[in-house]
C-alpha cells in the first residue's frame, strides 16, 4: 500500500523527488501512512475541498480489505 500511495501521489506532484511515504503500526493495528511532500505540492495533493486527499484515501482503504485493517492517511508538513 505503501508503494501505491507514493506512486499515485508522485503522479500528481511537480517534484515527484520531494515524495516520501512513512508507514508505522498503532497499538491497535491500524496501519498509518505518513505522506511528505514538497511545500509546493501540499495544494495539489490536499486539492480543492479535500478531494484529491479523500480519494487517495478512499483507494487505500479499498487495498487495504485484504489485508483486513484499519489503514490511516495522513499529509505532514
Amino acid at each position: 500500500m505503501r508503494e501505491l500511495l507514493e506512486y499515485l501521489v508522485r503522479s500528481l506532484v511537480e517534484h515527484p523527488d520531494a515524495v516520501a511515504v512513512d508507514s508505522f503500526e498503532e497499538d491497535d493495528g491500524t496501519l498509518v501512512l505518513e505522506l511528505q511532500v514538497s511545500a509546493e505540492d501540499v495544494g495539489k495533493v490536499i486539492g480543492r475541498g479535500g478531494r484529491t486527499i479523500n480519494a487517495l484515501r478512499v483507494v487505500i482503504r479499498a487495498c487495504s480489505v485484504k489485508r483486513g485493517g484499519r489503514v490511516l492517511v495522513d499529509v505532514v508538513d
